[in-house]
């Protein structure tokens, strides 16, 4: 019999009844996130049947998605600075936590922010845990060797009403990365490089160990970078083995235990990683040793390239000349020089003090090109006001571009930050579907070093050479 994966491990731990042939498992929930957008349904259910929350010592509240990243100090200013719909959902989850007795990180909360950046820096986010958030990149948490993914809106009510979800046991993947990454490479790149190996749909049905020298070389952050876009790959969730750098992040913070408490959770969770013998259903090797910086030239995820590279040949493939023809983008244009309109840095993917301390670096001395816009959004209140103590928020204002707000802003075109239709936007998040980030708005996901190259050349260009001047 082989030993247990880092999956099997936290999996068998949270079963309140196990999987039959006709049901699936009854499972426990450790930390369940939530937000404006994807609970106002769920509310509305516990409200028709006359139930309460569970546990809302285990759930943790905040607004992200809706907000608006321009100063809003009283719920007055909603009407003047979100859109109608917006702030509908932000004053219906005020309203609901406080109804259903669950704390909320609101526009007076110096811990609000997106719920993938507040959970980890709270520290709620734990190896060994199970969590679930009516988010599709709720995988984000799984860098800490938690088992995390997104949930559908009349699941969020389940869970809200028991603290379980039923789920059918999913498959695993080892995901082995090794290499040391070159100069001006990063953890956006290799998870996009990943994607586009294996294609958009290459993980579904499993959950992925991410592993190897180049992932143990990352620091958290970097770690939920990787983790965060796991979705985009079709796998259910994604994780990496907690380690030393896993607990040197976690000490001292809010929500973790203490004393005693804290020495006995370190030695549970250092027991999590996977078994030497443990078997994985399906292995997939990528060597990042000679990795260059990626970019989407389509309409997902997986239509990637190095940025050096030209866009593939069409192969008569309908969706992938559609995706070219939304993009204004040919096969064989080279991806370099591509006219740039917008630059975002931020979302849950790329919006914490790594991604930040990155841009402000390269940003140092330079100019946003005359005909971009660049947005640069903390991931939380807490990140913006350490960016700030750091003067972070200084270089990048001196440089042309615009300091926000936290809140997940132009990742999705709901708050106010869209990108105009027919423009291009180099964007550190996660998504480039149509429409994502505005109505005919056109993406290219990327690092934040190489957004920053591109909004300084004014076109798509290679980080590196900014290495080097």
């Amino acid at each position: 019999m082989s030993g247990k994966s880092l999956f099997e491990k936290v999996w068998e731990d949270h079963l309140v009844v196990p999987e039959s042939g006709d049901n699936p498992a009854v499972f426990f929930i450790d930390l369940h996130l939530i937000h404006e957008v994807t609970t106002p349904q769920a509310f509305n259910l516990l409200r028709e049947r006359g139930l309460k929350v569970r546990r809302p010592d285990l759930t943790l509240a905040t607004m992200d998605h809706s907000t608006p990243t321009v100063p809003v100090s009283r719920l007055g200013d909603l009407e003047v600075v979100a859109e109608p719909e917006a702030a509908k959902q932000i004053r219906a989850m005020i309203e609901n936590c406080r109804e259903f007795g669950i704390d909320l990180h609101g526009f007076d909360s110096e811990h609000r922010g997106i719920v993938h950046v507040i959970g980890p820096e709270l520290g709620a986010t734990q190896p060994g845990k199970t969590i679930v958030c009516g988010d599709s990149h709720s995988s984000t948490h799984g860098a800490f060797g938690a088992l995390a993914f997104g949930i559908g809106s009349t699941e969020v009510g389940h869970v809200l009403a028991t603290q379980t979800l039923l789920q059918r046991k999913p498959k695993t993947m080892a995901v082995n990365i090794n290499g040391t990454l070159p100069d001006g490479v990063g953890a956006k790149d290799i998870i996009l490089a990943l994607i586009g190996k294996i294609g958009v749909d290459g993980g579904v049905g499993h959950v992925i160990e991410y592993r190897g020298d180049a992932i143990r070389a990352l620091n958290m952050e970097q770690r939920m970078t990787v983790c965060n876009m796991t979705i985009e790959g079709g796998a259910r969730a994604g994780m990496i083995a907690p380690d030393d750098t896993t607990i040197e992040y976690l000490a001292g913070r809010p929500m973790v235990p203490q004393g005693a408490d804290w020495d006995a959770a370190v030695e549970r969770w250092l027991s999590l990683p996977s078994d030497p013998d443990a078997h994985f259903d399906k292995v997939v090797d990528l060597d990042v040793s000679n990795l260059a910086p990626m970019v989407t030239f389509g309409t997902n995820p997986g239509m990637v390239v190095p940025v050096t590279d030209s866009i593939p040949a069409d192969s008569g493939d309908l969706s992938f000349g559609k995706a070219l023809n939304y993009m204004g983008l040919k096969a064989g244009q080279p991806m370099l020089g591509t006219p740039v309109d917008v630059v975002f840095v931020g979302s849950c993917t790329n919006s914490r003090m790594t991604d930040l301390r990155q841009t402000a670096e390269l940003l140092k001395g330079r100019k946003v090109a005359s005909n971009v816009r660049m947005l640069v959004v903390p991931g939380s209140q807490s990140v913006k006001q350490r960016a700030e103590a750091e003067g972070l928020h200084d270089i990048i204002t001196a440089a042309g571009a615009e300091w926000r707000e936290s809140g997940c802003s132009m990742c999705l075109g709901m708050n106010g930050d869209v990108v105009p239709a027919g423009k291009l936007c180099v964007s550190t998040s996660n998504r480039n579907f149509e429409g994502r980030q505005g109505v005919g708005a056109r993406t290219v996901l990327a690092s934040p070093a190489t957004a920053v190259a591109a909004a300084v050349a004014g076109s798509i260009a290679d980080p590196r050479a900014l290495l080097t001047h």
